[in-house]
């Protein structure tokens, strides 16, 4: 019973630490990446677009950006971290609208994928500007399925 079960705080602050990212927004990595890494970052985010270009392949916004991200991951953490985050919003993405194709019909749907698309290409434009400035991003409001 001589347990000491106080959280630990940083100073000045009555929140215990947390450890690892935040659960979204930009945040500074440990080291700074490259100039090779950001822009392997940034095409990263950028790929999904492909997506418009080429509407007659069907997920290529996914395919594009796995591709690179396996091929280039390795001895890359930067890289690594941002694939991983462009990957779990194109999943998530993928999942919604499937369910609004789905559920057309009842015309809610059409507005939710609406919705989603515009949030997703202010989020999208938000993490390429992160990462052109040598920071992590991470997509809020997703679930995680590669961690």
């Amino acid at each position: 019973m001589d347990e000491d079960i106080t959280p630990t705080t940083t100073a000045g602050s009555c929140a215990p630490d947390q450890s690892g990212p935040p659960k979204s927004g930009a945040y500074e990595p440990e080291t700074k990446p490259g100039d090779q890494e950001r822009t392997l970052a940034l095409i990263c985010h950028l790929l999904p677009f492909c997506g418009f270009l080429a509407p007659a392949i069907p997920g290529v916004n996914l395919i594009a950006p796995l591709v690179l991200w396996l091929l280039k991951r390795e001895g890359n953490p930067f890289l690594d971290a941002h694939g991983k985050e462009v990957l779990n919003l194109q999943l998530n993405l993928a999942v919604v609208f499937f369910v609004c194709a789905l559920t057309f019909w009842l015309l809610i749907p059409i507005a939710v994928a609406v919705a989603t698309a515009i949030t997703a290409l202010v989020f999208i434009i938000k993490a390429a500007m992160a990462t052109s400035e040598g920071k992590l991003y991470r997509y809020p409001f997703i679930f995680r399925v590669i961690r």
